[in-house]
């Protein structure tokens, strides 16, 4: 009986264990078949005999081989692989009268001998010790692992290049919290700059299209990465501070980043003099909420669309024709209607109320058209059939068509598609017999787009024909359905569904499930396409419509636009305090009663006393006066007098309309002292160690050059 060849052994390596593209690629392999690993196992075998010197490689260590190498080598001649029927052989280049079988169980035998081989490749050495054998045909499978250790050395020898090294660096103490500040200071310093009435705007470079030109704290943090690593990670943690803050508030993220650096930057200073860093944080954490705690008590509710225009007015940097716009916008649809915000095609900004549901999709022939102003076709009073399907046979509409001709209702079929006899059947019943028929796609694409037919369904009353996991065909269809809408207007662009029939329950429900995945997601492309739902199936839509000159100065006060309509339901959540900063100024007395537990703890308070001042007085800053002034001079005056850095003196906030919205300024403190406080304790700092793209570039020099040497044979 015929014995399968033994399988390889473990190869051993002197050479540092490294992981190449050519080991991700093969680890993926896992599910594939037997045989296909054997014609792998193979191309091993023949990569490795272009580097061995015995099968005709690297001439130039042909000489320097040691006496083993040469005396164990003395008998094999030169091999090839070849595939016969599928399976990988070994095939004898030379001539002779040995046959296949003896020179494959030759080279098997002495492929167990200790041989060593010492391959060069751009910078590389690997110590082979011993030849990689070819299993037998009979064998019924191959290991993974077993290939995977056979080709790392290899692929090392030939692809030197894309070898990634997986080392770490590590800096402990004083010299790791420095280089982390610089990055917070980079960073911060270019938000800070935006803040206030005086702020300025920060241009970025995009990798495509035109620059970015924004006042917006977050969209600057975003665009910001450092080279350095340590200062890299300084920025990051306080991108993560803008954009919490960004999610939960929508504003005031310029406000989180300059009291996480201030922060940050005093906890620094204090334990590099011996400070206890957890202590710290517990003080800095117990002033936060004494603090937060006397911003409830400073905040009024907003009552009057004034106090709106007003917020909305502050958060757009005193753009009041965005103040008035949004105040207008929740006059209509309600303070939680739904308002969305879009590029404009004019000079000015403009507000639009649609009602009903209204998609992007129009009809698929201007046949269906029965009105000739507009080009348009118009129902009332209308049954709706939608279906997931492309609809192509007439047979399967006819029952829908008798059941809405029986009832003399209009119908409107929206599928994913209507083409080739049903309609043309549609057209004809049209134009011969007015039939009052239309057809339009659905809109949206994959998952989307089921989830607005069913939107549309429940909204109307009505089923998704088709639907997986429902048995409700197109031939089946019901009366009940359908779904039924009072009024529909359908143009070569767009659908609108009016007056809707369907449940409330249903309907409310439906928005309920809406909402809570838009808290729980995190993608912003998956948010949008939810706030459009969620639009469609309210009673009212406020749209926004952002005009300008150029798509720059639309894209600049689109983030004012969409800051200022954060702040404004912020506002109406939670209430209103004093803007400019003075609002964090008034809450500075409550840290007079706490009691700290030890010294550490009283400097932690101390400094976020010292914190509480930053706002305003880089507000101050960036208007063209000194900061430290203006705030010893709020803290002079009486509580509803601060500065208004627009006009350059001391009025009334609340009677000027300088306000801010508590959850802003509540949010921005909580998530600056939690992260803050938290990079404060940092003791050591591990990041990984880039390769150098210069040495990657002389190792594949180095590769072409040893590789052009041998394989010839």
């Amino acid at each position: 009986m015929r014995q399968p060849h033994p399988l390889p052994r473990k190869t051993a390596s002197r050479a540092i264990r490294r992981e190449t593209r050519s080991d991700v690629f093969f680890k993926r392999c896992f599910d594939l078949s037997p045989h296909f690993l054997r014609i792998v196992h193979s191309l091993t075998v023949w990569f490795t005999s272009l580097s061995l010197p015995e099968f005709g490689g690297l001439p130039s260590e042909q000489g320097k081989r040691g006496p083993e190498v040469m005396e164990a080598s003395k008998e094999l001649r030169p091999f090839s692989v070849s595939a016969s029927r599928g399976l990988p052989k070994l095939k004898p280049k030379g001539r002779g009268a040995e046959s296949r079988r003896a020179q494959q169980s030759s080279l098997y035998a002495r492929s167990r001998a200790p041989v060593r081989a010492k391959l060069s490749r751009g910078g590389a050495t690997l110590f082979v010790l011993r030849y990689l054998p070819l299993p037998s045909p009979t064998t019924e499978m191959l290991r993974l692992p077993s290939v995977l250790r056979q080709l790392r050395p290899v692929s090392r020898a030939l692809a030197p290049h894309l070898t990634r090294a997986y080392a770490k660096d590590v800096k402990f103490g004083a010299d790791a919290r420095a280089l982390m500040l610089q990055g917070v200071d980079l960073l911060a310093d270019a938000v800070a700059v935006t803040m206030g009435p005086k702020g300025r705007t920060v241009i970025i470079e995009q990798s495509w299209g035109s620059p970015k030109v924004t006042k917006d704290g977050v969209t600057v943090a975003k665009a910001i990465e450092l080279k350095d690593k340590y200062k890299n990670i300084g920025a990051r943690l306080v991108q993560d501070v803008a954009n919490n803050t960004n999610e939960e508030a929508g504003d005031g993220t310029t406000t989180a980043t300059v009291l996480a650096r201030s922060i940050a930057k005093e906890g620094f200073e204090k334990i590099s003099k011996g400070a206890n860093p957890v202590e710290i944080r517990r003080g800095v954490m117990l002033a936060v909420e004494a603090i937060i705690n006397e911003l409830k008590k400073l905040s009024k509710p907003v009552t009057t669309p004034e106090e709106i225009a007003q917020v909305a007015t502050i958060s757009a940097n005193g753009d009041k024709e965005i103040g008035n716009i949004i105040s207008d916008a929740m006059k209509k649809v309600g303070r939680k209607g739904v308002i969305t915000v879009k590029d404009g095609k004019t000079l000015n900004d403009e507000l639009e109320i649609i009602e009903g549901m209204k998609f992007d999709r129009g009809y698929i022939s201007p046949y269906f058209i029965n009105t000739a102003k507009g080009q348009k076709c118009e129902f009332q009073d209308a049954y709706l059939l939608i279906s997931e399907k492309k609809i192509s046979s007439v047979q399967s509409i006819v029952p829908a068509l008798e059941i809405a001709n029986n009832h003399r209702k209009p119908l409107i079929i929206i599928a994913e598609d209507v083409d080739g006899e049903a309609l043309s059947t549609l057209v004809l019943n049209r134009l011969k017999v007015g039939l009052q028929v239309v057809a339009v796609k659905a809109p949206g694409f994959g998952d989307n787009r089921k989830n607005q037919l069913k939107d549309m369904a429940i909204a109307t009353g009505g089923a998704v024909l088709g639907e997986e996991g429902l048995t409700i065909n197109l031939e089946d269809v019901q009366p009940h359905d359908f779904g039924k809408v009072g009024e529909v207007i359908v143009t070569k662009d767009d659908c609108l569904l009016l007056k809707g029939k369907g449940d409330k329950a249903q309907i409310e429900k439906r928005i309920q499930e809406i909402i809570e995945q838009l808290e729980t997601t995190t993608s912003e492309y998956e948010k949008e396409k939810l706030n459009e739902r969620l639009a469609k199936l309210s009673d009212g839509v406020a749209v926004l419509k952002v005009g300008g000159t150029s798509d720059v100065e639309v894209n600049e006060k689109k983030d004012r636009v969409n800051d200022a309509l954060n702040a404004t339901r912020a506002a109406v959540e939670e209430g209103i305090v004093l803007g400019g900063g003075c609002a964090l100024l008034r809450c500075i007395p409550a840290l007079d009663v706490l009691i700290p537990a030890n010294e550490d703890q009283k400097t932690g308070i101390e400094i976020v006393r010292r914190t509480l001042k930053i706002p305003a007085m880089t507000i101050a800053k960036n208007a063209g006066v000194e900061g430290s002034l203006i705030v010893e001079k709020i803290m002079q005056s009486p509580p509803d007098v601060g500065y208004d850095a627009m006009l350059g003196d001391f009025v009334n906030m609340i009677e000027k309309g300088i306000i801010d919205p508590t959850k802003v300024v509540r949010t921005a403190l909580m998530d600056a002292a939690g992260v803050a406080s938290l990079l404060s304790t940092a003791e050591a700092v591990v990041t990984e160690i880039p390769k150098e793209e210069k040495d990657a570039a002389a190792a594949a020099m180095g590769g072409m050059g040893g590789g052009m040497g041998g394989g010839m044979f």
